[in-house]
């Protein structure tokens, strides 16, 4: 499962993208278990499917993304795509009332509403 999140800001001097997803959208588990901390997600180029960076902060509408300061800052504009990996998908899954399916690129081939209740 993935988050489809737009650029809403760009920091290039600090290696930081601002995407409008956030607590919300992602959840607040951090992967602080894990050998190495994903903060609240993975994040990947929606269309190239490169590794931008991860999600370091999730506030509540947005997150910050800090981008790998050894590769060149991502050339995505406000508005790019990116999608993001959450840590926690059974939160993420919650907090949206429909899930796009999608054929591994950007085509949708079905929409499946949510299922409520245990």
């Amino acid at each position: 499962m993935t988050v489809l999140a737009s650029v809403i800001g760009r920091r290039p001097s600090e290696h930081r993208l601002l995407i409008d997803a956030g607590g919300i959208a992602l959840s607040k588990d951090r992967s602080t278990q894990a050998t190495v901390d994903y903060g609240f997600g993975l994040v990947r180029d929606a269309m190239a499917g490169t590794a931008l960076g991860i999600v370091r902060h999730a506030y509540q509408e947005h997150g910050v993304v800090a981008c790998d300061p050894a590769s060149p800052f991502p050339d995505l504009p406000i508005g790019g795509r990116v999608r993001v990996l959450p840590n926690h998908t059974c939160m993420t899954a919650a907090a949206h009332d429909r899930y796009y399916v999608v054929d591994g690129g950007d085509q949708v081939i079905a929409t499946w509403p949510r299922v409520n209740g245990w």
